[in-house]
């Protein structure tokens, strides 16, 4: 790699870490397993730079190589452990619609979905996706795409229960 090919390479690093970052997180909900997952991503990268460095959105095809290594990851038998059933912090319980609170319970519904729809869920309605974007980057049908949709959000206001009906409300009020 050239020295100018490394600085570009460095700089969109730099500029699309911390949104790599967010996106992993939503995923998977774990700190460290989403900084892993970035730094793969950032390797992958690295390695294809100059073809990457070419397409017309190297942030968007950034983001697909991020939501393929998670698929893949999770693919994986070691994957499926866990240090622990149940985190020690608890939120306030005072207003469970609070800010933090619900964004606690949001992340706590998405980490009980299964892989795919918790992918679709991120990718349609937090990273503003279109149905034709999130299928590229999944490699499924538009017509899966809408049907896991609409799946993946009837089994998050299951696993939500209660508290589904104040967040729509708090979100859309």
């Amino acid at each position: 790699m050239t020295g100018r090919s490394h600085a570009d390479y460095l700089e969109f690093a730099s500029a699309r870490g911390p949104h790599l970052f967010r996106t992993a997180f939503l995923l998977t909900g774990d700190r460290h397993l989403a900084e892993d997952l970035v730094q793969e991503t950032l390797g992958k990268l690295f390695r294809s730079w100059r073809r990457v460095r070419d397409v017309d959105n190297p942030a968007a095809y950034a983001d697909t190589v991020l939501v393929r290594t998670f698929l893949s990851y999770r693919r994986r038998r070691s994957s499926g452990e866990r240090p622990a059933a149940v985190l020690p912090d608890v939120p306030d319980t005072a207003d469970p619609i609070s800010g933090a609170a619900l964004r606690l319970t949001l992340l706590d519904g998405l980490a009980r979905l299964p892989v795919q729809d918790r992918a679709v869920l991120v990718l349609r309605y937090w990273e503003d996706r279109s149905v034709e974007e999130t299928a590229q980057a999944m490699r499924v049908s538009p017509g899966a795409v809408r049907n896991r949709s609409a799946r993946a959000l009837d089994r998050l206001r299951g696993v939500l229960g209660d508290h589904s009906p104040d967040l729509i409300r708090r979100r859309l009020g």
